[in-house]
């Protein structure tokens, strides 16, 4: 079987397991195998005017919940051609919860590392990136690197991936490495037109179900840290808001 294919299979497409499960229990007998997915930008956008309109005022009482399901019924009406409905349900969750995270208030966050004593040596990989170089953790040993596992389809890696290229930029100089591990099942058939699109600075390369099981990739996104030492500082399972992000990589560079 080829492993790029089989990896699709391993991962659970979505945002966290505790919802994944839930749409598999229900809708599982149709196929999430679709190439549509929710234009993240256009339901931030959307969002974002209702959330400023005079006439309609959110209650603090709802929450942050009702902000997630206002947005998922954005989305959904802004369809212009939908999928299987158990693509629709996995997609416009993960989607709705990448807008959560988007318009969340980037109030500053502390560092939220792991204690040196406690820090395991990362697993090494090799993966090639577009050109074909083999690129290892190992590599960058006494620099900080961050080893996003992503996807095109995933709405948080759509989130978060301009934040690491704005970190990259701020931070290169200053010792910050970051690869970007795509999981998609099809590898750079669905990469490389994503990359041509998007200027992205960082190393990207295609991982494979071994890596996915190796760094217990279950759902994404997933971010792991590693601090100057090659050890593992921290790991994000979703997306946490981007000062966070920020203050683990300033505290792990200094």
């Amino acid at each position: 079987m080829d492993s790029n294919n089989s990896t699709a299979n391993n991962i659970r497409l979505g945002p966290a397991p505790d919802s994944m499960e839930w749409v598999d229990e229900r809708l599982a007998f149709l196929t999430p195998h679709e190439t549509w997915s929710p234009d993240l930008r256009v339901a931030q956008g959307r969002l974002h005017d209702r959330l400023a309109a005079p006439t309609h005022k959110w209650s603090r009482m709802i929450g942050w919940s009702g902000v997630i399901f206002a947005a998922t019924m954005i989305i959904a009406v802004a369809l212009t051609s939908a999928p299987a409905p158990r693509v629709l349900a996995q997609r416009c969750i993960d989607c709705s919860i990448a807008v959560w995270q988007a318009i969340s208030p980037a109030t500053p966050s502390p560092a939220k590392l792991d204690p040196v004593g406690q820090r395991r040596p990362v697993k090494d990989f090799e993966l090639k990136d577009a050109n074909g170089a083999i690129v290892r953790p190992s590599d960058f040993k006494g620099k900080v690197v961050v080893v996003n596992f992503w996807a095109t389809w995933c709405g948080g890696c759509q989130v978060e991936i301009p934040w690491f290229v704005e970190f990259y930029k701020k931070y290169k100089e200053a010792g910050l490495e970051i690869v970007g591990v795509s999981l998609d099942s099809d590898g750079w058939k669905s990469v490389a037109p994503y990359l041509k699109e998007r200027s992205i600075p960082y190393r990207i390369v295609i991982g494979t179900e071994t890596t996915a099981e190796e760094f217990n990739v279950s759902a994404m996104p997933v971010t792991i840290l590693i601090d100057r030492e090659g050890r593992v500082a921290a790991t994000n399972v979703g997306v946490p808001l981007k000062s966070t992000y920020e203050a683990d990589i300033q505290a792990l560079l200094k």
